[in-house]
């Protein structure tokens, strides 16, 4: 496994991984409003078993969990608070798949979300790559973050592995996802590359996936912000890979779309955007309502709703 970009004491995160999965660590990874509410319930007592640790993000005594209190250290993720210790990481699972990625709250400009999002992106993946379509041999995922995305793509052909390009601009989401490719199996057909999207990256592909940030973040942190309009990136992504896949090739761009009074901003623009070029294209709203709570912020007060979509594109 290639990776154009800087990493740091994966195999420390490798381990307490593989840690993780023989003790058949499982964990859904909510929004982080829900993830505020559970942890104010819980209280401020350590966390009691792994899934508090890693999951809940909850301070835990050191002690008491020295195996993995010993790997954090190694990895560079351990965060001392007084008597207590707190992971910098959380791991999620996706059946038998487990990801690595950033502890809860999401605050640092450079971390790697993974939450809701990324089990519908799964779930859109999953239905467009079992509908009788030819298997892709090279799959490239941009904005892969945790590589979540292409990491269960690529599971999902009974064939020999696809060649997996993994694309991020940030070098955290890459030192992640070269961990997620090795505790699924995936290291071995994977090359990672630090890349404004396309920019960087070589050759054709007969799948492009990606997952990209929608919103307006006010931050502006690079896994969240999508753009002034929240969609510009998606719509920038939609452009660019239609000229990257090889005949009969197909994007899958799961994203989010304002709706402003009844109409689908994101679903307008790529219409135009596809029209213009003679493309074809399926288009699904996924969840019709997320991220609600930025509807009070300024950036979202003349939004009605924030929808969870899908486009698929076909190329002819």
């Amino acid at each position: 496994m290639r990776h154009d970009g800087h990493t740091r004491n994966s195999d420390a995160l490798v381990a307490l991984g593989k840690l993780l999965q023989e003790k058949a660590y499982c964990f859904t990874t909510v929004t982080p409003a829900t993830h505020a509410r559970v942890v104010a319930h819980k209280g401020r007592s350590p966390a009691p078993d792994l899934e508090g640790i890693f999951g809940w993000s909850r301070a835990f005594q050191p002690d008491r969990f020295a195996d993995v209190t010993h790997m954090l250290g190694q990895a560079g993720e351990l965060r001392l608070e007084g008597d207590l210790a707190r992971s910098g990481v959380r791991f999620s699972t996706i059946g038998e798949q487990i990801f690595v990625h950033s502890a809860y709250p999401t605050d640092a400009p450079d971390s790697v979300f993974f939450g809701p999002d990324t089990y519908r992106f799964a779930r859109v993946i999953k239905k467009f790559l079992t509908d009788g379509k030819p298997s892709p041999t090279r799959i490239i995922d941009l904005g892969c973050g945790t590589g979540a995305g292409g990491i269960y793509a690529a599971s999902l052909i009974s064939e020999d592995r696809p060649e997996l390009v993994l694309v991020d601009i940030n070098e955290k989401a890459l030192r992640y996802a070269a961990v997620n490719c090795a505790l699924n199996g995936a290291q071995q057909t994977t090359t990672l590359i630090l890349s404004d999207l396309l920019s960087s990256v070589d050759g054709q592909a007969d799948l492009i996936i990606s997952n990209p940030p929608y919103l307006i973040d006010a931050d502006a942190r690079a896994y969240r912000h999508g753009g002034e309009k929240g969609f510009d990136l998606s719509l920038r992504i939609a452009d660019e890979s239609l000229d990257r896949l090889n005949p009969g090739g197909r994007l899958i761009l799961y994203t989010g779309s304002p709706v402003i009074k009844g109409e689908d901003q994101f679903r307008a623009a790529v219409a135009r955007l596809f029209k213009a070029r003679s493309q074809p294209f399926s288009y699904e709203e996924i969840d019709p309502d997320v991220f609600g709570e930025e509807l009070d912020t300024p950036n979202y007060r003349h939004v009605d709703r924030i929808a969870a979509v899908s486009v698929v594109a076909d190329l002819q």
